[in-house]
């Protein structure tokens, strides 16, 4: 679920990578989105077929790839 996640929020953020940092930052993003999902809506990530759990870990992998743009200091360009 973390490389797949990792990739999907790579492609909506735009950013570059191999699949070993998909994998991490699909990791992290769903330890993320399951602690947002736990703290807001009292559900987490609960397993691998729920939608719930894939728009959770979908959603902390994008948070986790914009706070590390924003830490890094990479931005976006756009080509001519």
């Amino acid at each position: 679920m973390g490389l797949i996640v990792g990739a999907i929020a790579k492609a909506i953020m735009g950013d570059g990578g191999g699949w070993v940092s998909s994998l991490i930052v699909g990791l992290i993003g769903a330890v993320v989105g399951g602690w947002i999902g736990s703290a807001a809506f009292g559900e987490g990530v609960t397993g691998f077929f729920s939608l719930w759990s894939w728009i959770l870990a979908i959603v902390g992998a994008v948070i986790v790839l914009f706070v590390y743009n924003l830490i890094v200091g990479r931005r976006r360009t756009t080509a001519p």
